[in-house]
């Protein structure tokens, strides 16, 4: 039988500005969460006159960190206060339910069984992993269909039918993950425009995945 308090993991995700990261992780630790992961990124949005002046690549760090819910959702508090998320520009935070837990040394491998009762979600996490270069498109597509904007997070792809050979060296193309919150009514519309102009369920061309979100800060 599995332990009940084992039944209630989170993925805490934090957007944030360059360089916060690591004071980030501090403020986790000192809410009793062991640590976490910074991913740099780029964020999207749209001034002419940051586009005038060649500032509106913003640089973003991406902080992924899980906990049981009941500290994630008191170190989301405790991240909403010491850095402001309300405020424009300040960050975003959100989390989400964790489906396993494998490699954790705070846990041993758990299938968390579906059980969070009749929380009203207004969020998706949309993720759209694709070529390097096509990020952006992909954004876009999705603010014409009434999404507010996107981060953008450089990785690395190790398909098989992505690999190409040269001088008998496999080579792995560069892949970007688009991440984009949407409001919960307009995310089949999103998804839908972002597979008909991306062609994104064609091989190779990307994969697509979409999460609830469960608490969220930062989102006006």
């Amino acid at each position: 039988m599995q332990n009940n308090n084992m039944l209630g993991y989170e993925l805490i995700c934090v957007i944030a500005n360059y360089g916060l990261g690591s004071k980030i992780i501090r403020t986790v630790k000192e809410n009793g969460i062991s640590g976490g992961t910074i991913f740099l990124g780029k964020g999207t949005i749209k001034s002419h006159l940051l586009e005038f002046l060649g500032l509106n690549d913003i640089r973003k760090e991406i902080i992924l960190i899980i906990a049981d819910k009941d500290l994630a959702y008191k170190t989301l508090d405790e991240l909403d206060k010491k850095f402001d998320f309300e405020k424009p520009n300040h960050g975003i935070a959100f989390s989400t339910s964790v489906v396993n837990i494998l490699g954790s040394r705070s846990c041993a491998y758990h299938k968390i069984i579906e059980n969070r009762g009749v929380e009203d979600i207004m969020y998706n996490g949309i993720f759209v992993i694709v070529d390097k270069g096509k990020a952006e498109s992909v954004v876009d597509v999705a603010v014409a269909a009434g999404a507010r904007g996107g981060t953008i997070i450089n990785a690395r792809g190790s398909g098989t039918h992505e690999n190409n050979t040269l001088f008998a060296m496999a080579i792995e193309p560069e892949k970007e993950i688009a991440l984009i919150i949407s409001e919960k009514n307009l995310t089949d519309s999103i998804i839908m425009s972002i597979k008909e102009n991306l062609k994104i369920d064609e091989p190779g061309n990307g994969i697509l995945f979409s999460v609830d979100i469960n608490k969220t800060y930062g989102l006006y």
